[in-house]
């Protein structure tokens, strides 16, 4: 199984969608299979096949999430240098063709979120942030071709 590291608000997060799911989707989707039993026949109940569907999708998600908190390491955010680019770090990056400026931090898969400027640390990116120091010039290859940055602070 493999390790993933996250920060310890990443990991609450996780153990409060887990018990969300398990003490109030679960008893729900049950109620919604009891319901829909009691109305007759469930060869032809679609209602019935909804919910089982549901609860086989949410069971999985279940396993999914407990699985991510069996492997969980904390980071100890207090370690993080910002010598050069790993994970936690917070990268500002200069697109060299566009000169326009960027700021990500490199997070686990889990807590990865766009649009609060998030990215995973597997994603083609941060693979080719990971290492870099300030002044480094990074050429990343994404699907639509090669980007060049400049690395222009790294922060916590």
């Amino acid at each position: 199984m493999a390790v993933t590291y996250m920060t310890e608000e990443g990991l609450r997060k996780l153990k409060e969608e887990l018990k969300e799911m398990e003490s109030v989707q679960r008893p729900e989707i049950s109620r919604q299979i009891a319901e829909a039993r009691d109305k007759g026949d469930l060869s032809e109940n679609a209602e019935y096949d909804a919910a089982k569907e549901a609860q086989g999708m949410l069971e999985a998600k279940i396993a999914q999430l407990k699985s991510l908190i069996a492997t969980a390491r904390l980071i100890d955010e207090s370690t993080i240098g910002t010598d050069e680019v790993k994970i936690m770090n917070k990268v500002t990056i200069k697109n060299l063709q566009t000169k326009k400026e960027m700021t990500y931090t490199l997070v686990s898969e889990s807590e990865a979120d766009l649009k609060s400027g998030k990215i995973a640390v597997s994603t083609p990116i941060a693979q080719g942030l990971l290492g870099k120091k300030v002044g480094d010039i990074a050429e990343i290859v994404v699907p639509s071709g090669k980007m060049t940055f400049e690395v222009i602070n790294i922060s916590i």
